[in-house]
């Protein structure tokens, strides 16, 4: 399975989503990437749509490897296979996780400025991203939503490493997921167009 755009995956979760419409829920798509497939289930499911601000921890070498993920509130997740197997030394991660701060920071004022955001408590929140590698966003976003005592967590992500997944589901109620490869080479695979969004594209999303 090949999905042709993150909003046509936000779509194919969305149907798979359908029993939840009852409940209103709050759609919570993780920047940039989960937010076009957060928006596209959002419009099939209805209820409210926000973003959970959260920044992968990258090993400096290979940027896309996560060794962790940081989010709102200092919440913070390390992956210790990933530092055990890279040598990552604490001063690195360090280096690492203050620089995502500052970019954190930054985003909130891009892309949501004053507004307040919706608060979770009490409610179903769907979190949508637009697939797993190793799960240490979605795990990070998942802790950031469950401190403010949600009734339900479900995550929500088009693809997902079969790793991922038993970490996540943890830390969640629930997950969906349709397409679990047997080896994810990365998530864009699962993709035909996987481009990188601007914040632009994400602000008039919300919008």
């Amino acid at each position: 399975m090949v999905y042709t755009d993150r909003a046509s995956a936000g779509r194919a979760l969305g149907i798979e989503l359908e029993y939840l419409r009852a409940s209103q829920p709050l759609v919570l798509g993780l920047p940039r990437g989960g937010i076009p497939v957060a928006a596209a289930v959002r419009e099939v499911i209805g209820g409210d749509l926000d973003i959970l601000l959260v920044r992968k921890l990258g090993v400096p070498w290979q940027p896309e490897l996560a060794m962790g993920a940081i989010g709102e509130g200092g919440v913070r997740v390390l992956n210790p296979d990933v530092l055990a197997h890279t040598g990552i030394t604490p001063h690195q991660c360090a280096e690492v996780e203050e620089a995502e701060r500052i970019e954190l920071e930054r985003r909130r004022l891009v892309l949501r400025g004053d507004a307040k955001p919706i608060t979770p408590s009490g409610r179903t929140v769907v979190i949508v991203d637009d697939g797993m590698a190793t799960g240490a966003t979605v795990m990070v976003a998942c802790r950031v939503v469950r401190r403010q005592q949600p009734a339900r967590i479900v995550v929500a992500v088009p693809v997902s490493s079969a790793e991922a997944l038993d970490r996540v589901e943890a830390e969640a109620d629930e997950v969906i997921c349709p397409l679990v490869p047997r080896i994810l080479g990365g998530v864009g695979a699962a993709y035909r167009d996987f481009h990188q969004l601007g914040d632009a594209e994400v602000t008039a999303l919300l919008r």
